[in-house]
């Protein structure tokens, strides 16, 4: 299973007993993946089609805690539930349909025409805790996520703008900046941001994919900075391996065309050095001149070697 479906798998899973909670839940799925058919002035069913069997449990588990719909009518309308592909479950009971569709305000009260919204109710997101249902709901329908080991990317696919302006505006609402992008006709609400995906699975109470994208995330960071510190570490190696062979070719130059002899004291010794110990850091070289130099001396002294053998190249 994708990481992404581990993800749906718990919020599937997961149930509040607040009822206004389960409402904001019940009407996101709905409004992503649900239709009302109106087949006459006393005749509607409610149809929901989903691919992801998370979403078909969720949807059940709500009816029947929401709305108290018997375990024998659940049975009528779920049908085959394990034929590959696109499941569609639908409720012709009226009755049932007309609380179903009150509760979730696509009918009024007095039992008036049908208004499904194109959007999720308002009066139903007025709480911090109705927006997390929310969210979750949405997630069931409509969400995705990447492989944190791949990549940080998190979406809501809609249909239409003014869905994702509103699923936007209550990730937003929660201090989380969300974009939004048009790709192939679906307008795409999405985060890239791996802190903002883990405040994101914490607001939605996906605390199980939150504690595993974080082991992810973490050994993927330090995964990163410890090759970011080997990579460093041999490109400084290599620059000091480049340095001394240098060094090397330089100081054999002087000798072989000019002389130890001819060079004072302090130069003629740090080349013998050099020549001694070819693979020793410059601190290691000054601690081996009588007496003792430090770092930037020896440095110094190597320098100069250098500019001889120039000298004498230039005179070649």
């Amino acid at each position: 299973m994708s990481f992404s479906g581990e993800v749906k798998e718990e919020l599937s899973r997961h149930f509040t007993h607040l009822r206004h909670c389960q409402l904001a839940e019940f009407a996101a799925i709905l409004t992503y993946c649900g239709e009302v058919h109106v087949y006459s002035e006393d005749e509607i069913g409610l149809e929901l089609c989903s691919e992801n069997p998370c979403v078909l449990r969720k949807y059940f588990t709500l009816l029947k805690k929401t709305f108290n719909i018997n375990t024998d009518v659940l049975e009528q309308v779920m049908g085959p539930l394990s034929n590959p592909g696109q499941a569609s479950v639908e409720i012709s009971d009226t009755d049932q349909v007309e609380v179903i569709l009150k509760a979730i305000r696509w009918m009024d009260v007095n039992g008036g025409r049908v208004t499904k919204g194109v959007t999720v109710n308002p009066m139903l997101l007025s709480s911090p805790e109705d927006r997390r249902a929310f969210l979750r709901g949405a997630y069931l329908a409509i969400g995705s996520m990447s492989d944190p080991e791949k990549g940080y990317h998190f979406e809501y696919v809609c249909t239409d703008a003014p869905k994702a302006e509103q699923i936007c505006k209550v990730i937003e609402g929660f201090g989380i900046e969300a974009k939004i992008v048009l790709r192939k006709n679906h307008y795409v609400v999405y985060l890239k941001e791996g802190a903002a995906i883990v405040d994101l699975l914490n607001i939605m109470e996906a605390h199980v994919a939150l504690m595993n994208f974080e082991n992810l995330r973490i050994y993927k960071e330090m995964r990163n900075s410890v090759n970011r510190r080997v990579n460093c570490e041999t490109a400084n190696i290599a620059k000091t391996v480049s340095a001394a062979n240098k060094q090397l070719e330089d100081i054999i130059l002087v000798r072989d065309q000019y002389g130890f002899s001819n060079l004072p004291e302090n130069l003629r010794q740090a080349a013998e050095v050099r020549l001694d110990y070819p693979d020793a850091t410059l601190k290691e070289l000054g601690e081996y001149m009588d007496p003792p130099v430090g770092k930037s001396g020896m440095n110094h002294r190597l320098r100069k070697l250098g500019e001889i053998a120039e000298s004498l190249r230039s005179r070649e």
